[in-house]
C-alpha cells in the first residue's frame, strides 16, 4: 500500500491527483499547517529530515519532492503509459517535452511565484512603524525591477506554448500537466490570467476531471496563499 503524508494546501495534492488518475490504492495521512507560521508541523520530519509535504512510502521507501514523486509513480505503475509519452525513442519530441515540464514547474515557475509572496508577505508584517516605508519601498522595487517581469516572462512563454494543444507535452494530457498545475493555480491566485486565456482554459479543464475533484474530496480544499 502506498502511504502520502499530505499537507493541506500543498503541492502534495499532485500527489493525490495522480494516484486518483491511476486508479491506485493509497493511505492518506493528512497534516495541518501551523496557523500562525503556516509551515509543516514537526511530525513530518519523523517521515523525512526536511518535514516537507508530499512524502511518499512505498515498499519502505520514503521519496521526497513532488517531480521526483510524480516520475517514480508514472514509470512504477502506469504500465500503460496513459499519463507518459512512451519512453523510446528518448529523443521523441513529444519525450522531451514532457520532461522539461516535469522539471520547469519547479525549476523555473515557482521561484519568481515564491517571491511574489515573499513580498507581499514582507508589506504586511508587522514592525515598527519607521520601518514599514523602507520595508514597502524595498519590496516595490524589486516586485517593479525583477519579479513582476520575471512573471510576466513566465506566464507568457506557458501562455503561447498551450496554444497549440492546450496540453502541455503533447497532443493528450500527461503527468506532465498535474505537474505544472501547481505553479499555474499559483499565478492564478497570486497575480491572477489577465491576458491568459490559454492558461485560465487549462485551469477550467483539469478542474473538471473527475481525479481531480476525487483528489480534493480526500486532500480537504486546496487553497493557496495569495500574493
Amino acid at each position: 500500500m502506498i502511504t502520502v503524508h499530505h499537507l493541506e494546501n500543498s503541492r502534495s495534492q499532485r500527489v493525490l491527483w495522480l494516484l486518483e488518475e491511476l486508479a491506485l490504492p493509497y493511505q492518506l495521512v493528512r497534516y495541518a499547517r501551523d496557523p500562525r507560521t503556516l509551515l509543516a508541523p514537526p511530525q513530518l520530519r519523523a517521515i523525512h529530515p526536511l518535514g516537507k509535504s508530499p512524502v511518499v512510502v512505498d515498499d519502505g521507501q520514503a521519496l521526497a519532492e513532488s517531480g521526483a514523486i510524480l516520475e517514480y509513480l508514472v514509470e512504477r505503475y502506469d504500465t500503460a503509459q496513459a499519463l507518459s509519452p512512451p519512453a523510446q525513442p528518448a529523443t521523441s519530441p513529444e519525450r522531451l517535452r514532457y520532461r522539461y515540464w516535469m522539471h520547469y514547474a519547479e525549476g523555473s515557475a515557482m521561484p519568481p511565484l515564491l517571491l511574489s509572496l515573499v513580498m507581499t508577505r514582507i508589506r504586511g508584517a508587522k514592525m515598527p512603524f519607521f520601518a514599514r516605508p523602507v520595508a514597502r519601498a524595498i519590496t516595490a522595487k524589486a516586485m517593479a525591477a525583477f519579479v513582476g517581469p520575471q512573471l510576466k516572462l513566465h506566464l507568457d512563454w506557458m501562455e503561447r506554448e498551450l496554444a497549440a494543444t492546450g496540453w502541455f507535452a503533447g497532443e493528450r494530457f500527461t503527468a506532465a500537466d498535474i505537474q505544472m498545475s501547481f505553479p499555474v493555480e499559483a499565478a492564478a491566485v497570486r497575480g491572477g490570467l489577465d491576458g491568459h486565456p490559454n492558461l485560465a482554459g487549462f485551469l477550467q479543464r483539469i478542474h473538471a476531471r473527475p481525479a481531480y475533484q476525487r483528489a480534493l474530496e480526500k486532500g480537504g480544499p486546496f487553497t493557496l496563499a495569495s500574493g
